[in-house]
């Protein structure tokens, strides 16, 4: 108990700029998602706690990437962690790196986790992960395949495009609300590689169980799959997943985030080609010049969650306070953002096949 209690709070102290809801103080539906997520993982994990002062986006992040991750169905747990590693290096989220490296540790090989973690997919030795990983890492940009280089059932398709969206998503609240690592970063590698072995052995029951697909679903309401997901539709836990976490994102930019906003965000996602921004934030700015400082906040928020994750400051989220103080409006925002460019992303990925029920296979 003792020990639970340390580790809770340890997490805790992983959040960035909002006050999450303690485990114990927990309530309604932030309740009834701890409860999942800490029999499912062992603990509320910081991803969960950052969302917390918005309980239908606790729930919506929930279930984007509890259902194509965590159940056992057409593609296998190593593959989904590799997918989820690789997506991580694409949106430069060390924090998301290292535990979705950590799984294939336990899963995998070290060797073909530390190629992912480092960027060097051409190395990983097991062909179906380098190919499923190659896809994923660069899947955000213009011109890359539009799915995975193997052909697959519709289910499979599904899981992997599930995963892609869902790590786009977390990848930038991470980056946003939480430590910029979940190992120290200062660690010699042999050190790091020892850490890991350990935290993968640790890992091994949650890693290693098999999970019922839709026990998530009850959290919020059904809502329509919206036309730009008819990539999930091969999976119909995933396809109910997406549809009502969807409205509930959607829910929330109309709270938090004006129309004109909206409209500039998802016109500059709509011409947007994958490009990384760099560490300049020149580009916002001249975006969001023109407005008054209250929507100025909002939409520098937005755009940079969106777009370049990582150059979220301490100093854009002061300036974000000054007009919007309430944490559920600044995770409402930036949850928004990140959804949208999210679901672009999948939205972009080739639909489902008919022939024999299998998806045709791209990149042959």
């Amino acid at each position: 108990m003792i020990a639970g209690r340390v580790a809770s709070s340890y997490v805790q102290r992983q959040v960035k700029y909002v006050t999450p809801v303690p485990v114990s103080a927990a309530t309604g539906l932030v309740s009834a998602v701890y409860h999942q997520i800490a029999d499912e993982m062992r603990l509320v994990i910081p991803p969960a706690l950052l969302h917390s002062p918005a309980p239908d986006l606790l729930a919506a992040y929930w279930m984007l990437t509890r259902e194509p991750m965590l159940p056992a169905g057409s593609v296998d747990r190593a593959t989904k962690e590799a997918v989820a590693a690789a997506v991580s290096v694409a949106n430069i989220c060390p924090y998301c790196v290292d535990m979705h490296s950590v799984g294939m540790y336990e899963l995998s090989t070290e060797d073909d986790a530390e190629a992912v973690a480092g960027d060097r997919i051409s190395e990983i030795a097991d062909s179906r992960l380098r190919g499923t990983a190659g896809w994923a890492r660069v899947a955000h940009q213009s011109g890359a395949a539009a799915g995975p280089s193997v052909a697959m059932t519709p289910a499979a398709y599904a899981e992997l495009v599930g995963l892609l969206v869902g790590l786009h998503y977390v990848n930038r609240m991470v980056n946003v609300f939480l430590a910029g690592f979940l190992l120290p970063p200062g660690l010699a590698p042999r050190s790091r590689r020892r850490l890991k072995r350990g935290l993968s052995w640790v890992l091994r029951p949650m890693l290693r169980n098999a999970y019922r697909p839709g026990r998530s679903l009850d959290l919020l309401p059904p809502a329509p799959l919206p036309s730009s997901a008819e990539w999930a539709g091969g999976s119909p836990a995933i396809a109910e997943a997406v549809a009502r976490c969807s409205a509930a994102f959607d829910a929330a930019g109309a709270r938090s985030v004006p129309p004109p906003i909206r409209e500039l965000v998802l016109d500059r996602l709509d011409r947007w080609q994958g490009q990384d921004f760099g560490p300049s934030t020149a580009w916002c700015e001249e975006l969001v010049a023109g407005l008054p400082p209250p929507d100025r906040a909002i939409g520098r928020l937005a755009l940079l969650a969106a777009l370049a994750s990582y150059q979220v400051d301490e100093e854009a989220v002061d300036e974000f306070r000054r007009h919007h103080p309430t944490d559920r409006t600044l995770v409402e925002v930036a949850a928004w953002a990140s959804f949208a460019a999210a679901s672009v992303i999948g939205s972009r990925q080739s639909p489902v096949g008919t022939d024999d029920q299998r998806i045709r296979a791209i990149g042959k």
